[in-house]
């Protein structure tokens, strides 16, 4: 496994203080694992980034990627939704991703992830 992608809820519980999401982020940090942000996750989590002062800072850490939405990775999301009968884009983007670069999801809700992706890795928070 390569890290973690994480989801809008995995952001959320982040954005909370939770506690299983800060000692899963310190576990990556510590065996250098790096951590994927899908833009449409980030943009499902983050309302007001002067207030989710977690959030903006995890943002920035080394090891932390932010996952555009561009038009190459739009096209794979709409064929995935396309394969699979669903229709929530940024479920799609963040499983597109996960696959990507080979790393597990971190969701708080990972049904809807694994009617994309049956076979997904999954840490549920």
């Amino acid at each position: 496994m390569n890290g973690f992608t994480f989801d809008a809820g995995a952001l959320i519980a982040l954005d909370r203080d939770d506690r299983r999401v800060l000692l899963l982020i310190a576990a990556a940090a510590e065996r250098r694992l790096s951590i994927t942000i899908p833009a449409t996750a980030l943009a499902q989590a983050i309302r007001l980034p002067v207030r989710q002062v977690r959030l903006t800072r995890f943002m920035r850490q080394p090891g932390v990627r932010i996952a555009t939405l561009d038009g190459p990775a739009a096209t794979a999301v709409g064929r995935l939704l396309a394969l699979t009968r669903t229709s929530d884009i940024a479920d799609a983007h963040v499983v597109l991703c996960a696959r990507r670069a080979g790393q597990a999801v971190v969701t708080s809700d990972p049904r809807d992830l694994r009617r994309i992706d049956p076979s997904l890795t999954v840490v549920e928070l």
